[in-house]
């Protein structure tokens, strides 16, 4: 199991293995752009070439990208162009620097419904990998439940991977968002049933990155919050009910959570998950 996280891309992308190595990290997620705007910002060649010998010298082992906050496959249609067009930047940057691929959250169905918005969104994604390099994959996360976000469900999630009917699409698993959205997964007594629900209906060989982060809210709650590992509802016991479950036995985890300072993702957070590795000799 490779232990991860999100990691800044100020200064540039020949930053990036040096602050993963600074805490520990073995795979990494960034941001290729401002996750926060439209704009996209092309990567220089320069810093591309820099950011793929780092990654090589530093011995870093995967890479994601974060696409933009801003997507929304459910919304109006100029919203949901902007959306495919975000999304296939973000691919065709995920293919330059060499990540296996791109994250994104779906957005939200406005209230008409998941129903109303699963063709437009299948359509979209579709598009978006006609235009995409072949060998990155396109993956889907999981929602808390909040409002009309789509995605909180494992029927929804599997829904939509079989009406794009393209074998790049795969899913990432958020911890928080999977306590949030009422899957007990720090429960030894349910993970069991919640992993074969995530396999009957998804499929285990799609499940390629977890995003692990402690739950600042209870159980069941819908709410997108998360807390430093060990610090939340789900606890250093629930990641280690997680970490030790065959299903996830060699996909990656890659922490978003706060920081002890604030900061984001660092030393102390990675450590606490490289123990509960160490402990379970996985």
């Amino acid at each position: 199991m490779r232990l991860g996280a999100h990691v800044s891309t100020s200064g540039g992308l020949d930053k990036v293995s040096e602050r993963a190595m600074d805490i520990g990290a073995e795979v990494v997620q960034i941001f290729a752009t401002s996750p926060r705007a439209w704009k996209f910002r092309d990567l220089p060649e320069s810093q591309i070439q820099a950011f793929r010998k780092n990654a090589v010298n530093t011995g870093l082992q995967q890479t994601f990208i974060h696409a933009s906050y801003l997507i929304n496959v459910g919304g109006d249609s100029s919203l949901l162009q902007k959306s495919i067009d975000s999304l296939t930047l973000h691919m065709d940057a995920a293919g330059k620097i060499g990540a296996e691929g791109v994250i994104f959250h779906g957005g939200s169905h406005k209230g008409i419904g998941f129903d109303g918005v699963i063709d437009q969104a299948s359509s979209a994604l579709r598009t978006v990998l006609e235009n995409s390099p072949r060998e990155v994959n396109l993956i889907i996360e999981n929602s808390a439940g909040m409002g009309s976000h789509i995605g909180s469900s494992f029927v929804e999630i599997a829904r939509l991977i079989d009406l794009i009917g393209d074998s790049r699409v795969k899913v990432c698993l958020d911890t928080e968002h999977t306590f949030a959205a009422g899957y007990n997964l720090a429960d030894a007594n349910s993970i069991d049933e919640v992993m074969g629900e995530f396999d009957k209906e998804i499929g285990l060989e799609k499940l390629t990155v977890v995003h692990a982060n402690d739950a600042k809210v209870e159980f069941g709650s819908g709410v997108d919050r998360h807390e430093n590992i060990g610090d939340g509802y789900i606890g250093i016991d629930g990641f280690r009910i997680i970490m030790g479950h065959s299903a996830f036995r060699e996909v990656p985890f890659i922490l978003e959570v706060p920081g002890i300072d604030g900061n984001g993702p660092d030393q102390i957070n990675m450590d606490r998950l490289k123990a509960i590795r160490s402990e379970l000799s996985i």
